[in-house]
């Protein structure tokens, strides 16, 4: 794994769980009906972007089996979501449907609660 301090990994991870507020099928969901709109033949576990297929995989993963591309990825995103939304009000508001659309390829939907106060797990139980 990429040389990060432990703490440094901590604070990551506990950033990227907080704005990533949509669950993996959510995520996906979404990844596919973006990619069905557009004219292309992308299979379904090619859907969506780059960022949106890193951010599915790290949800499906525990903390300590991370790659160097996974924190790349999750702080690539928290950095979009901070960029987009500030680091004080992440509280749920509308906002244009392109700029909501944008964030949630990245697995944060504006309108929802912070995925720490939903009391909701972002992996699905199947």
């Amino acid at each position: 794994m990429a040389d990060i301090a432990e703490r440094d990994l901590d604070d990551l991870w506990n950033e990227f769980q907080a704005v990533v507020n949509m669950t993996s099928r959510e995520l996906n969901d979404w990844l596919m009906t973006l990619s069905a709109g557009e004219d292309s033949e992308e299979l379904p576990d090619q859907a969506g972007t780059r960022t949106g297929r890193g951010v599915l995989e790290i949800l499906g993963k525990r903390r300590r089996d991370l790659t160097d591309d996974d924190i790349d990825v999750m702080r690539e995103v928290v950095g979009i979501v901070t960029a987009e939304r500030g680091t004080d009000d992440l509280d749920p508001r509308p906002g244009p449907a392109d700029w909501r659309h944008r964030l949630m390829t990245v697995g944060h939907d504006p309108l929802k609660p912070l995925a720490s106060d939903d009391g909701y797990s972002r992996v699905d139980q199947r």
